[in-house]
């Protein structure tokens, strides 16, 4: 089980359950499939979370992006595994 340390979150994710953390590589895939719920900062190199999923669309999406991430850098607070 791998835990994500909160203390490495980004800044500029949105309060609430999902977030990114510093392990992003900035490869926009969550961009990409969850555009409503995921930004990125391109000056810096990283997504972040702009909007919590407020839709069980938008959550399957961010659940997908959060699944697909290369470099494992989505987190859900949610989600206990």
């Amino acid at each position: 089980m791998v835990l994500s340390d909160r203390a490495s979150k980004i800044a500029d994710n949105v309060p609430g359950k999902y977030y990114v953390d510093s392990r992003c590589i900035g490869c926009n895939v969550c961009v990409e499939i969850a555009p409503e719920n995921f930004c990125s900062d391109l000056e810096e190199g990283y997504e972040y979370v702009c909007k919590q999923p407020s839709t069980v669309a938008e959550e399957a999406l961010c659940l997908e992006a959060m699944e697909i991430c290369p470099v494992n850098a989505i987190w859900n607070d949610g989600i206990l595994e």
